[in-house]
């Protein structure tokens, strides 16, 4: 077998540790898991991605010197030049050597980087935006992350990811996580969706919206866009407030990085063309310069989370 025939890449997540195998096709030969349990000391967490890369090697009895180092996406603010992540709340983490403590465990050079930015990465590679050289990732979930490509290279500072969640969306509005008012994560996100849900079916008891969240037990990012299939009304304009913010948003990174294409992920992606159908005519009226200039695509990602994985590989 010839040297150096794979990467490997580790996604971070507050509830799982995900490691793919990936050739130089761009495919992920095998993957192996296991639960994070973030509320252990860290060392322990990164005694168990050791681990977890270990297992995914096993499964196709491939050597570690077969592979030429490994590509970690962690949430949280990232120093990618020293491999440090500074801070993380979704895993309680500050200052952690992560990349330098990976390299002791398994002697293998490792680079880090945001979560978000290696799924965009991952899509720009192997996903829908393949042959893609400028665009932007969304990912719409509990909260909104954002990568950005530009020039067929992952565009980061020195610190951190591209918190695109976390410009202004509507000054001195909804509280967000990060502290300040207004952020498009408070808006955009499934959070800020169920929120919206919520008080309209507490407002208004007799809609469906209010019956749907009764049967389901809670409201989740699925019933306002069911309820307005069925032609609710305070789920119709609920969904319209949604695309319209969303919308807003996506026009606001259109104007500045005038990419070919903004991809989408996350759980209310599963709209599918009913989502994106809305946000392409938004952007086409609100764009600057319109349709004057060419108005990138707007589509859904189709790696899921294999995108992390992917786009994490390819950081080394």
């Amino acid at each position: 077998m010839n040297m150096q025939t794979y990467r490997i890449g580790i996604d971070l997540g507050g509830t799982n540790i995900k490691v793919g195998i990936v050739n130089k096709k761009q495919e992920i030969i095998a993957s192996a898991s296991r639960k994070t349990r973030k509320e252990r000391p860290y060392q322990e967490v990164l005694d168990d991605m050791a681990e977890t890369v270990k297992d995914a090697l096993k499964k196709i009895e491939v050597s570690i010197t077969a592979c030429n180092g490994i590509g970690i996406g962690s949430p949280g603010t990232i120093d990618h030049e020293n491999g440090i992540v500074i801070y993380s709340n979704n895993i309680s983490w500050e200052q952690i050597p992560l990349a330098e403590e990976i390299e002791k465990r398994l002697s293998l050079p490792v680079k880090i980087s945001n979560d978000a930015n290696c799924a965009a990465l991952g899509e720009a590679l192997a996903g829908s935006g393949k042959d893609c050289k400028n665009l932007v990732l969304l990912t719409l979930g509990t909260g909104v992350g954002g990568g950005v490509i530009i020039d067929g290279k992952l565009f980061q500072g020195r610190i951190g990811g591209m918190e695109l969640g976390h410009t202004t969306l509507i000054a001195g509005g909804e509280p967000c996580t990060c502290g300040r008012q207004g952020c498009v994560e408070a808006y955009c996100s499934a959070t800020g969706l169920i929120r919206e849900a919520n008080k309209a079916a507490d407002c208004f008891p007799d809609s469906l919206l209010e019956k749907m969240r009764e049967e389901m037990g809670e409201m989740n990012g699925k019933i306002p866009f069911e309820a307005r299939k069925i032609g609710d009304k305070q789920a119709i304009r609920i969904i319209n407030q949604y695309i319209n913010w969303l919308g807003e948003a996506i026009t606001n990174y259109v104007n500045i990085f005038r990419p070919q294409m903004v991809l989408l992920s996350g759980g209310i992606c599963g709209q599918g063309k009913s989502l994106t159908d809305p946000l392409k005519k938004y952007v086409e009226t609100y764009a600057f310069a319109g349709k004057r200039i060419s108005i990138p695509k707007i589509e859904i990602a189709k790696l899921g989370n294999d995108a992390g994985i992917i786009g994490a590989a390819n950081l080394v």
